[in-house]
């Protein structure tokens, strides 16, 4: 079992109010899944991607990923954890602009203590993986949205992390370029054995996953 839930909370105070944005989730997710999180706009799926993810803590709850306990973690040990075990895919792509395509991979590999050339021969050969071996000191407003996410990709799997969480990663994109960046994903979760947790709103998306988990009101109802 690579992540599980137990009766995991998260309440937001707002003035005089308690927002209860999710509600006991209990869950248990094997390695190599692809996992889709479908719901309704303000059901919690982005919240719980943030609390799985150590981004944000629970209210209350476990949340145990790769047999680590997630819910009593300090600042520094959530930042490890995250350093070496998670992989981010965003709708915006979260390229930074000055970079070229190549630094931009290598963003995740300058915090893991690697000499300079063995970050751009790491970077270099998951850049050639995604298809953009030629587009390597591309800036991002030079690249297309499908080669931007396409680095948004290789970014996110460049320190092979157990788990990639992505949050509507197709949002951005055209229905083929969707197709294609989901077939993509599907791929690498396959072939590197990456599980994924992806929230969307798209059906079609929500199709390629092998686990899927619905959510109404905070709560889990399918």
């Amino acid at each position: 079992m690579l992540l599980k839930t137990n009766n995991l909370s998260k309440q937001y105070r707002r003035k005089d109010a308690v927002v209860e944005a999710l509600k006991n989730i209990s869950l248990e997710i094997e390695e190599g899944s692809f996992v889709t999180i479908t719901g309704p706009s303000g059901s919690g799926k982005t919240t719980l991607l943030l609390v799985l993810s150590g981004l944000i803590r629970p209210t209350s709850g476990q949340i145990i990923i790769n047999d680590k306990h997630l819910e009593n973690a300090n600042d520094s040990e959530l930042s490890s954890f995250r350093k070496h075990n998670v992989g981010f895919i965003l709708q915006s792509f979260s390229l930074i602009p000055y970079l070229s395509a190549l630094q931009n991979v290598m963003v995740p590999l300058s915090l893991i203590n690697h000499s300079k050339s063995k970050q751009v021969e790491i970077a270099k050969s998951v850049m050639e993986l995604v298809g953009l071996g030629d587009r390597i000191n591309h800036l991002p407003r030079e690249l297309s949205a499908g080669q931007q996410q396409r680095v948004a990709i290789a970014r996110a799997v460049v320190n092979k992390p157990k788990i990639i969480f992505a949050d509507e990663p197709t949002g951005n994109l055209d229905p083929d370029l969707s197709t294609e960046i989901l077939t993509f994903m599907k791929n690498i979760n396959k072939d590197m054995g990456i599980t994924v947790l992806m929230v969307t709103h798209s059906p079609i998306a929500a199709d390629f996953g092998n686990q899927k988990i619905k959510l109404k009101n905070g709560q889990i109802i399918f």
